[in-house]
Parts: C-alpha cells; sequence; structure tokens
C-alpha cells in the first residue's frame, strides 16, 4: 500500500525536470470547457489507490531517451530513478535501470544547495558529487547522487524541447513496508520545493509554478504543470509558508453528515504519495465512533478477519464497487477557516475501498500510529474526482469536482 511519503531523512538529494509549453483544453467538461493552460505539459496518469497503491507517469530521459514509470508525489521534493551502478536494492531489470554517463552534479552546483534540508548534510561523497539520502515514512529509502540529462518533452502544442535537467541516480534502495516492492524506476518528487522538477522548468521559463492532478475513482487520470490557472469554479485556500516544501493548510475543521465534529482545527497536508488519508490519533478515533454509531440498524457487520485496511465492514453479500455501499455512509468535509465557504468534500466514495473479499474499508488511517504523530494527510483516495491545484505562485491550494476518466484533447507523452 502506499505509505505517506513524509520524508524524515531528507539530504543534498536531487529533483529532476520536465518540460510544458502552450495550452489545452479539458474536454467534455462544462466546468472546464473552455480553461485554457498557457505554458503547461500534460501526462496520461496510470494506477489507482487499491489495489495498486500507486499512482504514475511516464517520463523520457536521456539521449537517445528512454522511458521511466515514476510515482507521481506532491509530498517530497526528490526526484530519482533506479541507477545502473552496481545497484542495491533494485526491483527493475538492468535494461530498464538509468546509466549515467560522467553526468554527476558537483556539490557546488546551485541545484546541489537548493536540495540541502535542514542544513544539514548526512551523507558527503567523497567524489564532491551532490550526494543524497532521502527516508521515508514506510522505512523505505534511496541513496544515490543527482546527476543531469536531457528530458524530451513533447509539449501540448506539438512542440519538443530538451532541456537539461536535475534528478537522482539512486544505486541503493530499500522498499521498507512494501511487499512485494513496486515495480516502479522512481518517484516524482512534486512538492513546493524550490529543487523540484516543476521549479526548474519554471526557472528555465518554460512554465509558471504550477502542479495539478485529476485522479480517476476507476483509476488512471492526468497531471499537469503550469498553465493560468483559473479563478472560477475553483474553491481555494492559503498554504501555509512554513510547511518545509508540503502542500499544507489551515486551520480545518472536520464536518461529519453536516456537523462539526468538534475537534478542534486541523493543519492538512495534500499529499498524492499517500494513498490514503491519514489522521492523527484523535481525529481517528472520533470518525470511527461517528461511523460505527451511526452504522447501527444497517445490514453490515464488522469484517475482523480481513485485514486489508484497519477496519472493514462485510454485507450481506459481497460488494462489487463503493457504489454497493455509499449509501450506508455519511459524508465528511473539511471546512477551512481562513476562506470564507470553503469546504473539501470528502464523500464516501472518497473514503472506502472494496477489498478484494468484498468488504467495505475505510481508507481513512491512524497517522499516529504510522509514525506521523500530530501530522494529517489529505491523500489520494479523499482526491479522487477532483481536480486539485497547487499554485506555487500565488501560494494557494485549489479543487473542483471533476469527471478525471475524461483525459484532456492534448497529452505530453511520447
Amino acid at each position: 500500500m502506499h505509505i505517506p511519503t513524509l520524508l524524515l531523512v531528507s539530504i543534498l538529494f536531487a529533483s529532476f525536470a520536465v518540460s510544458l509549453s502552450d495550452k489545452f483544453l479539458f474536454a467534455d467538461s462544462e466546468q472546464f470547457k473552455t480553461l485554457r493552460f498557457g505554458s503547461s505539459v500534460l501526462f496520461p496518469v496510470r494506477g489507482n489507490v487499491y489495489p495498486l497503491g500507486h499512482f504514475t507517469v511516464l517520463l523520457n530521459i536521456g539521449n537517445p531517451p528512454k522511458v521511466f514509470e515514476l510515482d507521481i508525489d506532491t509530498g517530497s521534493d526528490l526526484t530519482w530513478v533506479q541507477c545502473d551502478v552496481q545497484c542495491i536494492g533494485c526491483t527493475l531489470p538492468r535494461d530498464m535501470l538509468y546509466r549515467p554517463h560522467n553526468n554527476a552534479v558537483s556539490r557546488e552546483d546551485p541545484l546541489c544547495a537548493a536540495l540541502s534540508s535542514l542544513d544539514k548534510v548526512i551523507f558527503k561523497n567523497p567524489n564532491d558529487q551532490c550526494g543524497y539520502e532521502v527516508e521515508y515514512a514506510d522505512h523505505g529509502s534511496s541513496i544515490g547522487i543527482l546527476v543531469k540529462d536531457l528530458v524530451p518533452m513533447r509539449l501540448t502544442n506539438g512542440k519538443i524541447i530538451t532541456p537539461n535537467l536535475g534528478f537522482g541516480c539512486g544505486y541503493d534502495q530499500e522498499n521498507g513496508d512494501l511487499q512485494p516492492p513496486p515495480s516502479i524506476a522512481g518517484v516524482l518528487g512534486l512538492s513546493s520545493s524550490k529543487a523540484t522538477i516543476v521549479s526548474q522548468l519554471s526557472d528555465l521559463g518554460h512554465v509558471s509554478n504550477v502542479v495539478g492532478h485529476c485522479l480517476a475513482g476507476r483509476g488512471g487520470g492526468f497531471l499537469f504543470f503550469g498553465g493560468d490557472v483559473p479563478s472560477s469554479q475553483m474553491s481555494w485556500t492559503p498554504m501555509l509558508c512554513n510547511s518545509e516544501g508540503k502542500y499544507s493548510s489551515g486551520p480545518a475543521e472536520v464536518y461529519f453528515n453536516g456537523r462539526a465534529v468538534g475537534i478542534g482545527s486541523l493543519t492538512l497536508t495534500f499529499d498524492s504519495g499517500s494513498s490514503y488519508t491519514y489522521f492523527n490519533s484523535q481525529v481517528y478515533r472520533a470518525i470511527e465512533k461517528l461511523l460505527k454509531n451511526d452504522l447501527k440498524g444497517q445490514p453490515l457487520k464488522l469484517a475482523s478477519d480481513d485485514k486489508t485496511l484497519e477496519l472493514c465492514w462485510k454485507g450481506p453479500k459481497a460488494f462489487e464497487s463503493v457504489i454497493d455501499v455509499r449509501n450506508f455512509f455519511k459524508p465528511l468535509a473539511m471546512s477551512f477557516k481562513n476562506s470564507k465557504n470553503v469546504q473539501f468534500q470528502i464523500p464516501p466514495e472518497a473514503y472506502l475501498i472494496i477489498s478484494k473479499f468484498g468488504n467495505a474499508c475505510l481508507g481513512i488511517l491512524d497517522g499516529t500510529k504510522e509514525g506521523l504523530g500530530n501530522i494529517n494527510l489529505i491523500g489520494d483516495i479523499s482526491m479522487l474526482n477532483k481536480i486539485v491545484v497547487y499554485d506555487n505562485e500565488r501560494k494557494q491550494i485549489g479543487w473542483a469536482s471533476e469527471n478525471c476518466n475524461r483525459l484532456p484533447r492534448n497529452e505530453a507523452s511520447w
């Protein structure tokens, strides 16, 4: 399962890049029928919340270009690929690994300096190369060096550009709690850090510093960088400026079936690197209690033998989809106090999955048990069927309901 990607250790590491330009229209969407992104790149997205536990895009790197499948992660700033240098813990065949070619970034490079976090260098490369070591909350990790290479990209206007961009070449990976290990090539870090792929593109003048995604409930969707962010039809809330690159907002209050839960205000982090939504123990226990009380008298029983997630329910017969069970559950919402009348709606289909056993399982988990402390994460499951925009230019996060199954007309993939 996709565990939150909050970095526990973050050092001289790397972020790579992509390219974008011109405009696209959202196909078959009344809400975004005339929405134009002035300078943007668009990627089709693969994957789902369950059972895969990740959403990915394909990126071409090198000359001649080689395709790498990367986990999209707005919760981290490091982009890295598995590296063909006596690679430890690599999960792909050698011919699918990235092969460096004397293109390591030196520790004096501004990009290397931008990737230094907390003013603490834990991994020092003896060859004065820009080394990184990063650890994730699921105990997975990657060690490697920062390299630069060409990243050919087809823009939405048909033009092809080949910027030279920085990213991590990981030669020592630990898969942590993920069993079996994922088959993807690496991670595409998309936080608000100065060293991310989008920041590099923005600095080169290709795009504005904007990230957006639309994840489909049935799987798939699309990802985009740059563009003229719409001011209408979207709900917006300010980003916190002291969130170390994370897309955090607050304060927000939890609502259950239209009523405030009464547990105080929360700071929320929007993280596409987490399949599920995580609340601290106090919030989780309050939601669990409300759900269990509300389900009394319904034809659902706790399925304690289903270990897919922490809390699952079985019905008179196996459920085939969330549609079969959503009417038994009430909606949640996050109400932002610093944005008038702004709520982030979480209907049952945005917090439930159907396990392989045909049970309905709660896709909201106790983050305190996972070592997240008091951090609250809005994960992929709660962002399904919404277009979510991280506007680093205006320091705001926006969202709106959208049919993410219908791809925009233009794509940047090859």
